[in-house]
């Protein structure tokens, strides 16, 4: 993995959860195998007597003066790079405007779109199927491409077709910094945890429009994109009915710091000299991971993994649906022998377990 793309993926994650597994997500689908998984697991004071009177010299009686109550501190404002920042944020997705039309077929229309997310306009891609009516949704979440060489709507191609021709209406955003979306000069500072805003916002917006159901909306995240989804569901809880997740980073920031950018010294050196290191100010890095509010989480989760995946290990997917389950949370795992990061054989497969999934759970 060349160093420029593993900065930025890792520090995407590091922003969202907080860091990126790089890969191109627009890989076209292998057929389908008879491809093997693992069977999915599922979670199994007293009060102060008033004053009383007292004597004086002329015989008269005085009262002791109340004590004052004392005045509460008011709690500490969250550090703006944290978790907590975004379970406090006030959100405004909306405006979601359809712009030229991409691409037609016979089962849906493909729409270049805008939408608000603070003071930004995201940009991104949305099919919406040609039946009638309102239809379930899903806001996709790609992982790690050079922002560089992004395009509008790359990545999780192969999902986004299949999903709408499945009668979902499909957005697919961009995120700050890429495509036509809004620059943001201070997404590197804040180790991305903009694009995880950028999802909320998204869902907000797509409840707006007049081809969606609001009350059925789910996330699919992929690579980078997974941990993105893992913020989302602890920092808005309630948000969607569902998460699906493929091949994700970790939930813990410090395994995507250590595995992607602390040997890249000059990027390493500056993000250390900001944030400290893991062992010298553990609360930052905890406050990141979104493993440490997974007691939050209201939503079920659906996490595929290969266990030949050489980019976001295995055991990373195994500790966090532990710690989900820990949690006492609705979370289910299917892994994949012999699949790499980026799914080939057992995608058709892990595409069909995903759409049973969401339609149990109301997406």
């Amino acid at each position: 993995m060349d160093r420029r793309m593993a900065w930025a993926g890792v520090v995407a994650f590091v922003m969202t959860a907080v860091v990126a597994c790089s890969t191109d997500d627009a890989a076209p689908p292998a057929p389908a195998p008879s491809a093997t998984s693992s069977t999915p697991t599922t979670p199994s004071a007293a009060s102060t007597p008033p004053p009383s009177a007292t004597s004086t010299p002329s015989g008269t009686s005085t009262t002791a003066a109340p004590t004052p109550a004392a005045t509460p501190t008011p709690p500490a404002a969250p550090n703006p790079v944290s978790l907590q920042a975004l379970m406090t944020k006030k959100y405004n997705g909306g405006n979601l405007r359809l712009g030229p039309v991409l691409a037609r077929n016979g089962a849906y229309t493909r729409y270049h779109v805008t939408y608000t997310s603070g003071l930004l306009t995201i940009s991104g891609i949305m099919n919406v199927p040609t039946t009638p009516g309102r239809h379930p949704a899903l806001v996709l979440n790609h992982g790690f491409i050079d922002p560089a060489v992004y395009t509008n709507g790359r990545g999780l191609m192969r999902e986004q077709d299949y999903l709408a021709r499945r009668g979902y209406v499909v957005l697919h955003t961009d995120y700050r910094n890429h495509a036509q979306s809004s620059d943001d000069p201070r997404s590197e500072l804040d180790l991305r945890l903009g694009y995880t805003e950028d999802v909320i916002n998204a869902v907000h917006a797509l409840r707006t429009s007049q081809y969606v159901d609001p009350e059925r909306i789910g996330l699919l995240g992929r690579s980078m994109g997974g941990g993105i989804t893992y913020n989302v569901l602890v920092a808005q809880p309630g948000l969607v009915k569902a998460a699906v997740v493929f091949a994700p980073v970790s939930s813990d920031a410090v395994d995507n710091f250590n595995r992607w950018i602390r040997n890249d010294r000059p990027i390493a050196t500056t993000i250390l000299r900001t944030y400290g290191e893991p062992s010298r100010n553990p609360a930052f890095w905890r406050n990141l991971s979104a493993v440490n509010f997974f007691d939050r989480v209201t939503e079920p989760l659906l996490i595929h993994h290969g266990e030949s995946d050489s980019t976001c290990p295995i055991a990373w997917s195994r500790e966090t649906l532990a710690a989900l389950k820990a949690a006492g949370k609705d979370a289910t795992m299917y892994t994949y022998p012999g699949e790499e990061h980026a799914f080939g054989p057992a995608w058709p497969t892990s595409m069909a377990r995903s759409v049973t999934f969401l339609k149990q759970h109301g997406v």
